[in-house]
Parts: structure tokens; sequence; C-alpha cells
């Protein structure tokens, strides 16, 4: 019998781990809807995002740091998250929200690296072979776009990969986070990180000279729907879902986010879609997945805190 629930138990987690997957693959589709420029949508997200975790958090009486060192950690985090953001952005203008979302997901690689660089972790063959199938699958993808000699279509590729690196300094920046504040909880780690991307996204803006007003009543709603489907209920429902699922599952059903990231862009947006670029998608994700493997000796779900793209 208690073996019979704690399956249920995992297959609800999973259920929960693929509804905020595919709720957070409509984050690009929102970037491209709204009639903003990236840096102001950036900053609506993690505001809005960002007051509301900061909502829960006062609800449930948690506290919002409980050391100097974490709160570094946190402001870190923010600033990490904000260059994430302003980056993933704008290659989303550029190449497109599908493979913007893919190059975001190269984090696996950044992180896997800096275990080796910073942390003495071992090199897996697993990443030896997930780097040259990940490059092969993006030379693809660019090879048989027709966009490809296009500058603003280089600056996106570049803008995506930008986006992987700041994504894996965010959360680097947030595990440190964790381990230095025991007392805290995770969404009070996300509200103040927000928080202080909203703030660094707005010095940003400022220096960019872009306006922060919102335009319409309708790019109002539609950028309050992206803080709280992409800053918030999406990565509630991951985040609660991470104990119960094993981390090699995990990085397998987040796959689902790029996946239908790609699919949104097709069908909403009209991408090109042909065989060669699906083959490259195809082999991109593979690597993506098998590069984010955890090693055997990792407890379940650490290190995939965090909001995601």
């Amino acid at each position: 019998m208690k073996q019979h629930s704690s399956q249920r138990a995992r297959n609800l987690a999973a259920v929960r781990l693929l509804a905020g997957a595919a709720m957070i693959s409509f984050a690009p589709v929102f970037v491209r809807l709204i009639d903003m420029p990236p840096t102001s949508s950036a900053f609506y997200r993690t505001l809005i995002g960002g007051v509301v975790l900061l909502g829960l958090v006062l609800v449930r009486r948690e506290r919002l740091w409980s050391a100097t060192a974490a709160l570094i950690a946190l402001v870190a985090a923010g600033l990490f998250f904000a260059l994430d953001l302003w980056a993933w952005h704008r290659s989303i203008w550029y190449v497109g929200p599908g493979l913007a979302t893919l190059l975001a997901n190269f984090q696996v690689f950044a992180l896997a690296l800096a275990g080796i660089l910073l942390f003495g972790e071992r090199l897996r063959w697993e990443l030896m072979v997930a780097i040259p199938m990940a490059l092969a699958g993006l030379a693809l993808i660019v090879s048989v776009d027709g966009s490809g000699p296009r500058p603003e279509y280089r600056w996106g590729i570049g803008f995506g990969l930008l986006t992987a690196l700041a994504y894996a300094a965010y959360l680097l920046s947030l595990r440190q986070a964790r381990l230095r504040g025991a007392e805290t909880s995770p969404v009070g780690d996300l509200a103040v990180a927000s928080l202080f991307s909203a703030a660094a996204l707005a010095l940003s803006a400022s220096v960019e000279g872009v306006s922060l007003a919102l335009p319409s009543v309708r790019d109002a709603g539609l950028v309050t729907a992206y803080a709280l489907v992409a800053q918030v209920l999406g990565w509630v429902l991951i985040s609660s879902s991470l104990r119960e699922v094993p981390a090699s599952t995990v990085g397998l059903l987040l796959l689902l986010q790029p996946t239908l990231a790609f699919v949104w862009d097709v069908l909403i947006f009209g991408r090109p879609f042909g065989i060669g670029e699906a083959a490259g998608a195809s082999l991109a994700l593979a690597a993506i997945y098998l590069g984010g493997r955890p090693a055997r000796t990792r407890p379940s779900g650490e290190d995939r805190e965090g909001p995601g793209q």
C-alpha cells in the first residue's frame, strides 16, 4: 500500500513537472507578442514575478535571508538573471522563440564545465559526447536556415549563447545562496533575486534610453500574464515536483520546454521548418539531455531550482 502511494506521488509530481515545463514554453511567445522593447518586458517579468513571490513569502511568514553571504549570492543571482533575460529577449527577436530557447538550454554544458573547473568534478563521458553533438545540431540548424547570413541572425545566435552562460551563472549563484541560507525558502530566494533583477533591468533601461511605460492595456495584460506564467506558476509547479522525480527524469521531462517552444514558433509565427532543421533540433535536444544528466552521486533535483526560461 505504501509503495503504491509512493508511486502515485511520483506520477503526480511528474505531471506537475510536465505542466510547469509546458507553461514556461510560452515565455518566448509572450516576448514576441508584447509590443515593448526587450529590456522593458524583462523588467516587468521580474518585477511582477518578484512582487508575487514576495507576497507568498509574507503569507507563509518565511524569512527572506538569514546571512550576509546568502544575500550577496542572491544579489549576484539577480544580476546574472537580469543579464540572462536581457540577452534572451534579444535572441528571441532575432532568431525566433524556438532557436533562442534551445540556445538558452545550452546552460547545461556551462554548468557541467563549471563543475569540472570550479568544483573538481570528473569529466563524464556523457559530456564529451554531448558537446560535439550540440554543436553539430546547432550548425545543422543554422546551415539550413535561409536567414543565416543576415547580421541580426548572427547576433541572435550570440545573444542566445550569452543567455546560456548567464543562466548557468545565475543557477550557480542561487545554489550558493541556498547553501548559505538554510533558514530561508527557495521561494524567498527567488523573490529576492527577481527584485534585484528588476532593479538591474530598470537601470539598464535608463542607460539605454528605453521607456518603461506600458504602451497599451493589451500589453499590460500580456506582460502580467508573462510574469505570472513564466516567473511564478510554471516554476512553482516545477520546483514542487523536484523531490519526487528522479534527477535523470527531470532532465528528460524538462526538454518539453524547448521542444514546445519550437512548436509554438512554427505554429504561431510561421517559422520555416524543414527536415534538416528538425534533425538539427533533435540532435541538439538529445545532446542537452545527455549533457544535463546528473552524476550518480548527485541527490535528486539538486541544482535544478530556480525560474528558468
